[in-house]
């Protein structure tokens, strides 16, 4: 096969690419670098060529230069972190894959690409930063402190039966100190479970920390998790992580099932021995850590497709609690609405009562794939252009207006129908879960004890 693509075609296609490209000769002299790593490192490229990259870079050593490092061992270097200073004083934070280039065993130089994450590493150590800050500001106003976590079992609103079996669950695996499983799917308010089962634990004056597996790069997940010494990577500096933070108390780990295989192994490590290992430290540190993960797909599931290890999933899996979607709790949204509502006329400094039959009777209809936080932001929006005391199908967005036309004239039951039964079963549930008192009951729905006395008297609930 003939080759037809010359040095300036492949120049030319190398600063098409949004990864940085550069390459040094034997001597350690810079070849070539496209523009992407000029921007990369803020570095002209008339000026780098020909120089020795310890003298573009004078952060760098011998010893710390992937590069310098991979011509001198013959061995790739691959997705390395590394944090440099240009010789404009600017600081960078790359992750790299270098490798020899070679002329069968002799080495002719080395080959790096790399890819900016200064923003991304500098944003992830204001996080770490503002937690640590946060909790201590909370411990100096407040000898009683909950951390950052506001929720409690009281704020899970719902009557179903399944909310009170989830209510009543994670309150007994509250009193415990075994790891727990949280799934659910996305909207249906795993973390308010979470932050209900930190705030009825003996943990709930200790800290609590969330981090989203997610959302953060796999590469610096690791030492967000168990912190940094300084010397680990050019730029490191000691700086504790979120296992630290969070000692004494309960480190929440969300959409575990992102995290990389490799940290799910020193995860569990951290679960069976109880101290952690910060990076690049030779030193182990206790620590008293309770762990609650979620997930927003089956944990099943995950197992099956390898996105969680084995004996991790086992190990967190001790009790494993499934928060339910809205359409499988619909009695519940006559109470979701009103509690809503109630909250955003005070965030909004308005005065609205309710909701009309129509639009209940489209709540109810409806399959809600956004779950409590979809209805949550539809009161929102509606309680926001409304003209009036009540939330009409015209304050709706569209696609619950196109629903209430679809149900109009299909669903078998009247308006009237829906809402009785909606009521009954909250009314049943409450008194079967405050054990027949009365009191306690009228206290769980919100609503004086008279009115539901009237109530049970004319739906003959016992």
């Amino acid at each position: 096969m003939e080759w037809f693509l010359s040095r300036h075609h492949i120049e030319e296609l190398l600063d098409n690419i949004g990864e940085g490209v550069q390459i040094i000769d034997r001597k350690g002299k810079i070849i070539y670098c496209n523009e992407a790593a000029a921007k990369l490192d803020n570095v002209n490229r008339e000026e780098a060529i020909g120089r020795n990259i310890l003298e573009v870079y004078p952060s760098l050593t011998e010893e710390t230069s992937t590069l310098l490092q991979v011509m001198a061992t013959g061995r790739p270097i691959l997705n390395l972190q590394q944090t440099f200073v240009n010789f404009r004083g600017y600081r960078i934070t790359t992750i790299n894959s270098s490798l020899p280039v070679m002329e069968g065993k002799k080495i002719l130089g080395a080959i790096e690409i790399s890819r900016d994450i200064t923003a991304v590493r500098a944003l992830s150590e204001r996080v770490l930063d503002l937690q640590k800050q946060l909790y201590k500001d909370e411990t100096k106003r407040n000898k009683d402190t909950k951390g950052t976590a506001k929720y409690t079992f009281m704020d899970i609103i719902g009557q179903s039966k399944e909310i009170l079996k989830l209510k009543s669950k994670a309150l007994k695996a509250a009193e415990s100190l075994s790891s727990i499983m949280v799934y659910g799917n996305t909207g249906s308010g795993k973390e308010l479970v979470v932050q209900s089962i930190h705030n009825a634990s003996n943990r709930r004056n200790k800290p609590f920390i969330a981090q989203n597996c997610a959302a953060i790069p796999p590469t610096l997940l690791e030492s967000i998790l168990f912190g940094t010494v300084k010397g680990t990577f050019t730029g490191a500096d000691h700086r504790p992580g979120l296992f630290e933070l969070a000692n004494g108390g309960t480190l929440f780990l969300d959409e575990i099932n992102s995290m990389p295989i490799e940290l799910q192994a020193k995860l569990l490590r951290v679960l069976e021995e109880s101290s952690i290992r910060r990076v690049g430290d030779i030193r182990t540190r206790e620590v008293d850590v309770r762990i609650i993960a979620a997930m927003n797909i089956n944990p099943m599931e995950a197992l099956e497709n390898r996105l969680i290890r084995s004996d991790l999933f086992y190990r967190l899996n001790v009790v494993s609690l499934r928060v339910p979607d809205l359409k499988e709790r619909k009695e519940d949204i006559p109470l979701l609405v009103d509690y809503f509502v109630r909250q955003f006329n005070e965030k909004l400094d308005k005065t609205v009562i309710g909701v009309e039959d129509n639009v209940l009777k489209t709540f109810i209809s409806y399959p809600w794939p956004g779950n409590v936080r979809e209805l949550k932001h539809v009161i929102e929006g509606a309680m926001n252009v409304l003209e009036g005391n009540y939330i009409k199908d015209g304050d709706l967005p569209q696609h619950l207006q196109r629903t209430l036309e679809t149900i109009e004239d299909s669903t078998g039951f009247s308006l009237r129908e829906v809402l009785i039964e909606a009521e009954r079963k909250a009314i049943a549930s409450a008194i079967k879960e405050a054990e027949g008192n009365v009191t306690n009951a009228a206290k769980a729905l919100q609503i004086p004890r008279q009115t539901l006395q009237y109530k049970m008297k004319k739906l003959k609930i016992k």
